[in-house]
């Protein structure tokens, strides 16, 4: 599986962006509806992190197991996504991060890699798409978007960004009242005067996961030297080395290099199918000590849900305002890949997407 982030703290440096005025304005705050019908890639590491920051006495398998039904009763159709091996540029963030996890151990790296094949069976009996990715997820999420095979990368990895993501939302969470921040690289790249290829200069400019940055450096002086200067190379040639000091042997075009040609894999199909619940029982249940009157209790309310739509719609048929394919055509529905689509910028724009069957 290659290095394993499941088990560690995701939060990259360059979440500084997230300070930048231009990035609040450019930002659209979207409800939890207007996800419905959308395909999503998600990186399964931050998901699973979401679940040990927010109730770390709740396992992340039971997490997944009821944010998924959640996404699919909803029509939102996931993508999981998973790390493979990371750069070797990214070693040292990784080892601070799994020691602040408390995952420095061999014994607990055997975990981290065990919970990392217990996911990727659950996602699979839940009848979801997963994906392994050469390197880094994000990496290929971004991909994914910006080929239309997707329409969003749901993640709070600002790093999306600069990978090229057309539409990144943060905030998604399960409940169906809540917000989502969408955040779309053509809208922001226009607010701020700049190329893809300079935008990730500024991120390198702002920390990122793959080299050190420049001290004392903010986001606004930042956005400055590259609008007037537009390389990293003339950036330094601008700046007090006594109050902002290069790093020694910086490696800032390695960190560009991965940004602008991360390498990638031949996504497969996407398809979705029906969620196995005996399947389910036995995995989470006799395997994993889930009470199964909790996993069949929900797997009951979830086929209420999605017949609570069937029959909304079938209403609606009848009406003549047939709005969506009908339910159970929701599920066993394959991507196709072999169609160029033109990326969205955003999630309401519309577009023609690939035919499935």
């Amino acid at each position: 599986m290659g290095q394993d982030r499941c088990s560690q703290n995701t939060g990259s440096q360059s979440n500084s962006l997230l300070m930048m005025q231009p990035l609040k304005y450019t930002n659209s705050i979207l409800g939890f509806h207007k996800c419905q019908g959308k395909v999503i890639a998600l990186d399964t590491s931050i998901v699973v992190n979401q679940f040990r920051s927010v109730t770390p006495s709740l396992s992340p398998l039971t997490g997944l197991f009821f944010r998924t039904l959640t996404f699919l009763e909803h029509d939102i159709k996931p993508v999981f996504v998973f790390d493979g091996k990371p750069p070797g540029e990214k070693t040292a963030v990784l080892k601070k991060r799994a020691e602040a996890a408390g995952w420095s151990s061999p014994n607990r790296t055997g975990a981290a890699s065990s919970q990392t094949k217990d996911c990727l069976h659950l996602l699979k009996l839940l009848g979801v798409p997963v994906i392994q990715a050469p390197g880094d997820a994000e990496a290929l999420c971004a991909r994914l978007v910006r080929e239309g095979t997707v329409d969003a990368v749901a993640s709070e990895d600002m790093d999306t960004l600069p990978f090229g993501a057309n539409i990144l939302i943060r905030q998604l969470n399960a409940k169906k009242d809540s917000e989502v921040v969408e955040y779309s690289l053509p809208k922001l790249l226009e607010k701020l005067q700049i190329s893809h290829e300079e935008f990730v200069d500024l991120c390198i400019l702002l920390g990122c996961d793959y080299c050190d940055k420049i001290a004392g450096l903010g986001p606004k002086r930042a956005l400055t030297l590259i609008q007037n200067h537009r390389t990293i190379e003339e950036v330094v040639l601008h700046v007090n080395r006594k109050t902002h000091p290069v790093p020694l042997s910086w490696k800032y075009k390695e960190a560009r290099k991965i940004f602008l040609e991360a390498s990638q894999t031949v996504a497969p199909e996407l398809t979705w199918t029906e969620p196995d619940e005996e399947d389910l029982v036995v995995f989470l249940s006799h395997s994993k000590h889930v009470k199964e009157n909790r996993v069949r209790h929900r797997m009951e309310k979830f086929r209420q849900i999605r017949e609570s739509k069937r029959e909304e719609r079938e209403k609606d048929k009848a009406a003549g305002r047939s709005r969506q394919t009908r339910m159970e055509n929701y599920f066993r529905v394959t991507r196709k890949r072999d169609q160029p689509v033109e990326a969205a910028d955003s999630l309401s724009s519309s577009r023609k997407r690939p035919k499935s069957k």
